[in-house]
């Protein structure tokens, strides 16, 4: 897929999951690419994949080119970016998960940014009062 048709498809994944749930992240933009499925998606959140770029089906180029495409994308969408910590799950003391192999604080904060529609959240209010 050239960049023409992945930034078409990012803008796509980031319109559906917005609709459906008011919120986008890195996670659900590579999902939607199949460059990651849910299974191994399960298995890093229990810790069984040390990191999460080791299971994508892409090399790290064009994982670079996703992530930058995504950010801007969502920018233009005005959604606004939120730190989201991940912890791995199940049983004993929290450990926080790793997105990239350099373990780089830039690279892991870009993968576990969040960006929320807040028109959705507002919108959802107004229906539950």
């Amino acid at each position: 897929m050239n960049n023409v048709d992945l930034n078409s498809k990012i803008k796509d994944l980031i319109q559906i999951q917005i609709n459906a749930k008011g919120y986008v992240c890195m996670i659900d933009i590579l999902l939607g690419l199949d460059y990651l499925s849910k299974k191994e998606v399960e298995a890093w959140r229990f810790g069984k994949i040390e990191y999460l770029e080791k299971v994508c089906m892409v090399n790290l180029g064009k994982l670079t080119s996703i992530s930058t495409m995504f950010r801007t994308n969502a920018l233009e969408f005005k959604l606004s970016p939120s730190f989201t910590g991940y912890s791995r799950f199940g049983k004993g003391i929290p450990q926080q998960l790793r997105f990239s192999k350099s373990g780089d604080k830039q690279i892991e904060d870009n993968y576990s940014t969040h960006y929320i529609d807040n028109e959705y959240f507002k919108e959802r209010k107004k229906v539950c009062v």
